[in-house]
């Protein structure tokens, strides 16, 4: 009945067909990233209410900057294809690069570029959204946006352009000609999507004038519940799943381990641009680490079911992470593990209000002396269900893509009015 009342709120929509979406992003299925995983729960249940939606995104290249897939499954550029659901996929090239800024910034600008051609070969949609990071695709999706002539949605899924100053790529006092881009954009979208409440009031703040959030969050049902630890335990593991990059400073977490010693052992599962500089400063600190390729599946629940707490990490020192919340947090809160949180502003209040764990400075002494209370008292370790039950609450990604959808299908029934 939800779905039949979203029709109906759009005037002018021939009937028997649901809205059209042209969407914009710069990592989609098959790949496995944070974008993927957001809009691949969205496009389901918007597959659901009859929803189309044509996917512009480049050739599978992330994370490494290069095809690591098949051709047959990485797309081929300009070959619409099907997706997991109803949606057709449309790639563009990329420019091959390594770790360094510049060459992924010139590979994000290429794909960008191309997607504005890209978005004219698919069928008409009723609105375009484009999902950011990657920043340069927001003026490809207001230029897109424009041609069709349809209203523009930018998703924001980072503090942008308050992170590029606390990551040091934009310094001075004068604005950046990617603020400006980013500022132009957002001021001019027919609606602007946070993912964070914080960030959507910082925006209000600056004069955006159509803010709503929609946060991210999980599929419950394809997250089993676990049994708690076991209460007696030789040695205490901690569990770390996600970026491995400059913002979540992993290398506390590699002190702290090292402090702690031979008694515990701390488990890093994933990939990013600071991943070398870890793994060497723990073999320099003879620290208990293993180190992991990205999982998923079945391999994942069981790295899951073996750890005592999962880490949630981001750095203290940036401003713009009051306002963050990593999108890991909401499966570690589902999966109902204690979950040691190096977090700030919502992202902490999100961990306390689901009463899932212990906030922790960002501070080697001070997480190896949680580690070592934990370590001693297990009982600690066993939680409630309040997590779980929290993220049933407030961010399970059926409700959430109704949200979604809700807006999409107000913003419409007020430009068309």
């Amino acid at each position: 009945m939800q779905d039949e009342a979203i029709f109906e709120q759009v005037p002018g929509q021939p009937a028997g067909r649901g809205l059209q979406i042209t969407l914009i992003t710069h990592s989609y299925w098959p790949e496995q990233s944070p974008p993927q995983r957001r809009w691949t729960a969205m496009i389901k249940e918007f597959s659901h209410a009859g929803w189309g939606v044509d996917v512009i995104t480049p050739v599978a290249h992330y994370p490494f900057g290069r095809r690591a897939l098949p051709r047959w499954m990485a797309g081929r550029p300009f070959h619409l294809r099907n997706g997991q659901f109803t949606e057709k996929i449309l790639h563009v090239p990329y420019l091959r690069h390594g770790n360094s800024r510049i060459a992924r910034l010139l590979d994000q600008c290429y794909s960008a570029a191309l997607s504005v051609p890209a978005g004219m070969m698919v069928r008409k949609p009723d609105v375009v959204i484009v999902t950011a990071p990657g920043l340069p695709s927001l003026m490809a999706g207001y230029v897109l946006a424009k041609l069709r002539r349809v209203p523009l949605i930018v998703e924001m899924r980072d503090a942008w352009p308050d992170l590029a100053r606390d990551a040091r790529l934009v310094q001075g006092s004068v604005k950046s000609i990617a603020e400006h881009i980013v500022d132009f954009v957002q001021h001019r979208a027919n609606l602007v999507v946070t993912v964070t409440e914080g960030f959507a009031a910082t925006l209000r703040s600056r004069g955006v004038r159509n803010v709503a959030t929609v946060s991210n969050g999980v599929a419950l049902d394809a997250i089993p519940v676990l049994d708690p630890p076991e209460p007696e335990r030789d040695h205490f593991e901690a569990l770390y799943l996600g970026n491995h990059g400059e913002s979540q400073r992993l290398d506390v977490a590699i002190r702290a381990s090292a402090l702690v010693g031979d008694s515990m052992h701390l488990h890093l599962v994933g990939h990013g641009t600071q991943r070398p500089a870890l793994e060497k400063l723990a073999r320099q600190l003879k620290a208990p680490v293993t180190f992991h390729a990205p999982l998923t599946g079945d391999a994942m629940m069981e790295r899951y079911a073996s750890a005592d707490t999962c880490l949630v990490s981001l750095r203290d020192d940036w401003k713009s992470f009051e306002t963050t919340v990593p999108s890991k947090t909401y499966e570690v809160l589902a999966i109902g593990r204690h979950v040691t949180a190096i977090v700030r502003g919502e992202a902490a209040r999100i961990v306390e209000d689901a009463e899932a764990g212990d906030i922790v400075a960002s501070d080697p002494e001070a997480l190896a002396a949680l580690w070592r209370d934990l370590a001693a008292d297990r009982g600690r370790l066993i939680r409630n269900g309040d997590s779980r039950q929290w993220v049933k609450t407030h961010a399970e990604f059926s409700q959430l893509a109704g949200d979604y959808m809700e807006l999409i299908a107000d913003l419409l029934t007020e430009s068309r009015s």
